[in-house]
């Protein structure tokens, strides 16, 4: 079986929406607003770059990234030569850009455990904060990658789910605080 990761940019209070700077949103850009770069804190970026067999993304961060990220050949050279999945209803085959490799369209989250059965390597989960919150509502995330960063924003899209449901372990498997704030934080999911 196919281990999933879940990777986030994530306020203390949860907040993953907008940390790049993606227009729209009210805290658009808060990852680099007032915290010192310090580049020891993105190791796990690139390392996830090379472990990652596939990526997994929800309709509107596929149509956020596909336009910009096939460009970036020197930022990211593994996500742009693995297979992608997008998990959609609505999306069709003609949306689909044309040069950003193998990408299939998933329809539904048991698409998606069906996938997790196959034969290969992690699947790393990008943005998608609506798939975050119904893979782990389904029960479907092996692992969190959060570089937690030491900011409330209040309003914005949450990675977890406010779902009604069992409560989930996480046993902490890596952990490491920089001196900007910001905490490496990555959790297995306890079955």
């Amino acid at each position: 079986m196919r281990t999933l990761i879940t990777t986030a940019f994530v306020s203390l209070d949860g907040v993953v929406e907008g940390p790049g700077g993606e227009p729209g949103y009210r805290h658009s850009g808060w990852t680099f607003q007032g915290i010192e770069f310090d580049p020891a804190a993105y190791e796990i970026k690139g390392r996830e770059q090379g472990e990652a067999t596939a990526m997994l993304l929800g309709r509107v961060s596929y149509q956020a990234f596909a336009p910009v990220w096939p460009g970036m050949t020197q930022e990211f050279p593994g996500y742009n030569a693995m297979p992608k999945y997008v998990v959609s209803t609505t999306l069709k085959e003609e949306d689909l850009v044309t040069n950003w490799g193998e990408i299939t369209i998933l329809r539904s989250l048991d698409d998606v455990a069906a996938l997790k059965e196959t034969e290969g390597g992690p699947i790393i989960v990008h943005g998608s904060a609506a798939l975050n919150r119904g893979l782990a509502d389904a029960g479907l995330i092996d692992r969190y990658h959060l570089l937690l960063f030491p900011v409330l924003l209040g309003a914005g899209k949450r990675l977890f789910s406010d779902t009604d449901k069992d409560k989930q372990s996480l046993r902490l498997v890596e952990s490491e605080s920089y001196s900007n704030g910001i905490q490496k934080l990555v959790y297995d999911v306890v079955r």
